[in-house]
């Protein structure tokens, strides 16, 4: 973990992904990121998959490095307090509706009259800009992407949609947040003004088919793309199986890259005779071997086929080659290269769970500097004393008085894990 926003303190009243990510990785770079839930946990603090004392897995790595406060937000003295923690503290990051007690307007207020400042920073995650509900498998169905994938032989008109199993909208979603929240931040530095901001994940969705050029080719093209299984579009590229079975990718989107492929395919020559059967030049660019891929997935898939993974990992090694064998995710998670090997993961912190696994440190790697070691995720409360007597100012006779009224829940350590 850096430190280069450790002098930075976020409120976070959030659940499932995309909102904790946001957090998750200002904590990762050094940022106070303070988590409130309600007291018996929030909607994704038993998210599957549980382990045997009902740890949330994925809770427990969304929420590395930040602190917990736990309130009964179903009162209004709860409410009240989460509202004052967002407004001393000046920046909130939420997911919670608009019309709910923690809207803008109400923190703006509070940090008015509590700090006598108007310039409170939050980023609400939405569903859809009209105000719909929408998680990250809904806008998938309606970006248009799981219809443009599967098997290349599906009928069109008949072929069922393909989900990814990875919530990536909700990733994406997370990380911008993280941006909006830092842009913001540098407006105010500059400005003295604070900033509304509102990232429904419907947009992120289609945006992003906008920004990466897919909307303006549907238009252009008056039509959709057609499926390509597991081929690259516009580029040369897809996976194949060797000899021993093993599938793999490979990539080439270069000139470079072309010719060191057909150079570990041992495919000069074949491939000199297909460009003078079809009058092209493989080597000018993606378009001549996008357009004839078919024939091309067949030379190197009888060259592939031919031989084991082992031979032709090494021959795409020593030329250079773009590629990877697949792996299953428990693979991936075992493997030295990927894990044991990479910086990206730390010694295993002192996991809520108990179990005892890798965990990531940032992704931006910073030679220069000490990545430090992996913090752990906190316990459901663990933090609840400390972050209302310093961030509030209460007493510990006034914050003894709200534990017995059941409006603040201490660490729930004991609860799970006797």
């Amino acid at each position: 973990m850096y430190n280069l926003l450790n002098d930075l303190s976020i409120v976070e009243v959030s659940s499932f992904v995309a909102s904790p990510t946001a957090g998750l990785y200002c904590a990762q770079m050094g940022a106070e990121v303070i988590r409130v839930d309600h007291k018996a946990g929030g909607l994704d603090y038993d998210r599957f998959m549980l382990t045997e004392q009902g740890r949330s897995l994925s809770w427990e790595n969304l929420n590395r490095a930040k602190k917990s406060l736990a309130l009964d937000l179903r009162s209004a003295e709860g409410r009240e307090l989460c509202v004052e923690l967002a407004a001393k503290t000046g920046q909130c990051i939420t997911n919670l509706p608009e019309k709910s007690f923690l809207s803008h307007a109400a923190m703006k207020a509070a940090r008015t009259e509590k700090v006598g400042q108007d310039d409170m920073i939050s980023v609400r995650i939405m569903g859809w800009h009209d105000g719909r509900q929408a998680m990250d498998f809904t806008v998938n169905a309606a970006s248009g992407y799981p219809l443009m994938t599967g098997p290349d032989d599906w009928d069109a008109d008949s072929a069922p949609p393909v989900n990814q199993i990875m919530p990536a909208w909700d990733f994406i979603t997370g990380a911008y947040c993280s941006f909006a929240l830092l842009a913001a931040l540098r407006h105010r530095d500059t400005s003295g003004e604070g900033s509304e901001m509102r990232v429904p994940l419907g947009d992120v969705a289609i945006g992003t088919l906008a920004n990466s050029g897919a909307m303006a080719e549907m238009l252009y093209r008056g039509g959709d793309r057609e499926r390509l299984g597991n081929a690259i579009w516009g580029a040369f590229g897809r996976d194949f199986h060797s000899r021993d079975g093993k599938r793999f990718m490979v990539a080439a989107l270069t000139a470079k890259q072309w010719a060191g492929l057909i150079e570990a395919f041992d495919l000069v020559e074949g491939i000199a005779k297909l460009e003078a059967e079809l009058g092209v030049d493989f080597s000018s660019g993606d378009e001549p071997r996008f357009t004839h891929r078919q024939r091309l997935f067949a030379l190197f898939q009888g060259v592939a086929g031919a031989l084991d993974y082992s031979e032709l990992e090494r021959r795409m090694s020593a030329k250079g080659c773009t590629f990877e064998r697949y792996r299953t995710a428990f693979e991936a998670a075992n493997d030295p290269v990927l894990i044991d090997q990479n910086p990206l993961f730390g010694p295993a912190p002192a996991n809520p769970s108990g179990f005892d696994y890798p965990a990531t440190r940032s992704f931006a790697n910073m030679p220069e500097r000490d990545a430090g070691d992996p913090a752990p995720a906190p316990y459901l409360g663990q933090h609840s004393e400390e972050i209302l007597a310093e961030k509030l100012g209460l007493s510990s006779g006034a914050i003894g008085k709200l534990i017995d009224e059941g409006t603040v829940a201490l660490s729930d350590k004991s609860e799970k894990d006797i």
